[in-house]
């Protein structure tokens, strides 16, 4: 279906033909004084210079001519020559109705679907998911729901950290605490045992103790160095204790990500772009786009037109040893092989920018991906506390994502409690759900680039603009068409008639947006533009509530209409929260 803006645009266009002037000036908008009408038109003040008019005129030729509109009830010149109009509630109804007969809801596909494949996880394994990893899991997860909304064959890529420093301390210190292990035993020629020699509890401690003691000891730091050289260079050993860390790691990462409402196609890491680096560089140097500069290999990518110096991208240290950057190109290199994808897009921490400014130039300027394929970096901001630091634990530590899980969904848990209508098991359950959209939705609602406060209070409020307010909202439609069901009338075959009030007028046109709404969220990668919708609709929806003897209803034509606009707005709320990775309950 065509967005509703899209037929007003066209009977406008046809309006400016007939009187005379472009149809490129029949561009229409939401109305930003929604008091005095729905939709406007300032086509006529662009056009005053073109046709030594005055924009009043040529405003008034064209409400002439919209005297037949199928879609507007109202129209009118004002001054100083804007185009005001009211749609007819019968066009809106129709349109509405539509919707609710498509599966899609009426969202205009993509004619040429695109290979898109997102890039967002990126956690390190053997370390606990934390805060940290909160914005990339929960932005990528929307924008991929979202691509895929609009028809487009998407791949989500959770990117692991699993190939570098890290591996080579684990090893170095499980070597010190078990040096009996057969991994470290150079003759050993057996089978190595299937099950790991620790649990992913162990590997929880191990990694931070290394780390700190490499800090204070030299040496230590020199053979975990020397560690993740020989793991990278097929040591046998190394290579079965890095498949145990990976089987552990991954089996508690899914797990976690999973508790989120989160999850990936793709569990690739670091190690999978190592195969395709050697043959990477041999073409890069022999092909003159890398050469030598102070020991290091580096590729040229600034350009005339860069206002700030953008350094070299840097693929070999003077060590030998590759870089983040050398590991995103060949990843790139492999996902042209695999994928041929047409877009990629990076949910990353907005302070990378300057990497990925490097990387998406050096893959451009060198052939590893083709000119028409976009790579988009959607930098995010930070989560931050109410002290405006990034979030802590109340001991001041980096929180651990199931704990803040775990916290919010027990916020939930009293509040629904509350409500003493709700069995224990089922409030439980309903917890869960609750607090994961008060978790998602209060980091979606903000522009992903921006900073922006966690706040449990306000996030886990079954008022204002949250989560909470639009499962709320969703429920209690899902309990007046179940009163409706119980009352032995069925939802089948309803029909939007017309609007009978005011509000119902404003819930009907809010309702008729969602097509351009996710067609934009998508251009602009932007879930916020979902939330700022549902809100307004879900807003819309309450008003009509609390003016509407909806049930009530005697005249039952008028009843059927009412039902009939309740089912498409539950639907419209219920694919959007989809869209951002949340879900409702039955009840709350």
């Amino acid at each position: 279906m065509k967005q509703i803006i899209d037929l007003i645009t066209a009977e406008l266009k046809k309006a400016f033909e007939e009187a005379g002037y472009d149809k490129s000036y029949a561009r229409v908008t939401l109305s930003n004084r929604p008091d005095l009408c729905e939709y406007q038109c300032n086509g006529a003040m662009a056009g005053a210079k073109t046709y030594k008019k005055a924009p009043l005129m040529i405003a008034e030729d064209v409400v002439g001519r919209l005297g037949e509109s199928r879609c507007i009830a109202e129209v009118e010149a004002v001054k100083p020559g804007f185009i005001n109009m009211k749609l007819d509630d019968g066009f809106v109804a129709e349109y509405l109705n539509q919707m609710a007969e498509d599966e899609a809801l009426g969202l205009e596909k993509a004619k040429d679907p695109q290979m898109i494949l997102v890039d967002y996880g990126g956690p390190n394994v053997a370390k606990p998911l934390h805060v940290g990893h909160l914005r990339s899991a929960i932005i990528g997860e929307s924008i991929k729901r979202i691509c895929r909304a609009m028809g487009h064959e998407v791949l989500g890529d959770i990117h692991l950290g699993d190939w570098g420093y890290q591996m080579g301390l684990i090893i170095t210190e499980l070597k010190k605490r078990k040096p009996e292990l057969p991994y470290f035993d150079e003759a050993y020629l057996g089978e190595y045992p299937e099950e790991a020699p620790f649990t992913i509890g162990e590997l929880e401690e191990i990694y931070p103790a290394a780390s700190a003691f490499a800090k204070e000891n030299e040496e230590y730091r020199e053979e975990a160095l020397h560690a993740t050289y020989l793991l990278q260079n097929g040591h046998r050993g190394y290579t079965a204790i890095w498949n145990h860390i990976m089987q552990v790691s991954v089996a508690d990462l899914k797990k976690n990500y999973r508790n989120l409402n989160v999850d990936f196609d793709l569990w690739k890491g670091e190690s999978d772009a190592q195969k395709y680096i050697p043959a990477m560089i041999d073409r890069l140097k022999k092909e003159g786009y890398a050469y030598m500069d102070q020991g290091a290999l580096v590729i040229d990518v600034k350009e005339a037109s860069d206002t700030k110096e953008i350094p070299p991208c840097m693929i070999q240290k003077s060590d030998g040893a590759s870089l983040y950057g050398t590991t995103d190109l060949a990843t790139l290199v492999q996902r042209e092989e695999d994928y041929h994808p047409d877009k990629v897009i990076y949910i990353v921490d907005k302070r990378q920018e300057l990497h990925f400014i490097q990387v998406f130039r050096a893959a451009k300027k060198t052939g590893i991906v083709p000119e028409s394929t976009e790579l988009i970096f959607q930098g995010f901001g930070t989560m931050n506390g109410k002290d405006g630091k990034p979030f802590k634990t109340r001991e001041g530590g980096v929180m651990r994502l199931e704990n803040l899980i775990a916290e919010i969904t027990e916020e939930m848990y009293k509040k629904i409690a509350d409500n003493r209508t709700v069995e224990e098991a089922e409030a439980e359950e309903t917890a869960k759900i609750v607090g994961i959209s008060a978790i998602k939705y209060g980091d979606l609602s903000n522009q992903a680039s921006k900073d922006y406060i966690f706040d449990v209070d306000r996030f886990t409020s079954f008022e204002g603009n949250t989560g909470p307010y639009i499962l709320y909202t969703i429920v209690r439609i899902k309990s007046i068409l179940n009163k409706y069901k119980e009352a032995g009338d069925s939802l089948d075959g309803l029909k939007i008639a017309g609007a009978h009030s005011e509000s119902e007028k404003a819930l009907m046109l809010e309702a008729a947006k969602y097509n351009g709404v996710i067609k934009n969220a998508f251009e602009e990668t932007a879930p916020h533009k979902i939330c700022a919708y549902i809100y307004d609709l879900a807003n819309a929806f309450n008003r009509f509530y609390h003016e509407t003897k909806i049930l009530a209803e005697e005249e039952k034509a008028k009843k059927e209409s009412y039902i009939a606009l309740l089912v498409i707005t539950k639907k419209v709320l219920e694919a959007c929260i989809d869209m951002l990775g949340f879900e409702a309950p039955e009840r709350m």
